[in-house]
């Protein structure tokens, strides 16, 4: 079940800060409180499309931080298992100092709760969440084992929920920050089309 409109579930569980501090009680909406949020999963740590990924967010942090949104990845692994990949460079297979949280999930409840366990691996999928400011899942990606995601498409997706805020538009197929939105309605939809339906 989808739980994008739903209330995103909470979770308190041990991290590691993206200070390098390992603490036993990181929760979710006492760290976004009230802040734009995006929360993704990988299967396992020491892996292999898994530090790709990790490593991608952490170029874009800064990005995602000009819009207000806070990054937190969580894996089924321990926080020393954390501490220790973060501590190993990059170029030995590491994520090196990533400066978001990484929570563990050791027990597979912020997995099962988010419905991104795989089924027969025990392991998250590739899953990717943003959660609005008043905690509502807005957006879910979920992507097979083999499949890394794009990061800049979850950039395009919160750039498309904040010109939905800021401007009461609905943004068409191929919309990218720049380009104009559409009035939810038929006047909208012909007009928007008559315009730039060769564009999309």
């Amino acid at each position: 079940m989808t739980l994008v409109t739903r209330k995103a579930p909470d979770f308190t569980s041990a991290a590691v800060l993206g200070s390098g501090e390992i603490v036993s009680n990181f929760n979710l909406s006492q760290h976004i409180n009230g802040k734009y949020a995006v929360v993704f999963f990988w299967p396992m740590d020491f892996t292999f499309v898994c530090p790709s990924e990790i490593i991608a967010f952490d170029h874009r942090l800064e990005e995602f931080k000009k819009r207000g949104v806070e990054v937190i990845g969580v894996s089924m692994d321990s926080e020393y298992v954390h501490n220790a990949w973060r501590n190993t460079p990059q170029e030995k297979g590491g994520i090196g100092e990533v400066k978001f949280p990484i929570v563990a999930d050791i027990k597979h409840s912020i997995m099962q709760d988010y419905g991104v366990e795989h089924p027969e691996a025990g392991v998250a999928l590739r899953a990717s969440f943003f959660i609005d400011k008043s905690g509502i899942v807005r957006h879910e990606t979920i992507n097979d084992l083999p499949i890394g995601r794009n990061i800049d498409e979850m950039i395009r997706i919160v750039d498309a929920f904040q010109f939905h805020e800021e401007h009461g538009e609905v943004c068409p197929a191929q919309w990218t920050k720049g380009k104009k939105g559409m009035q939810a309605n038929p006047n909208g939809v012909a007009s928007f089309l008559k315009q730039h339906a060769d564009e999309i």
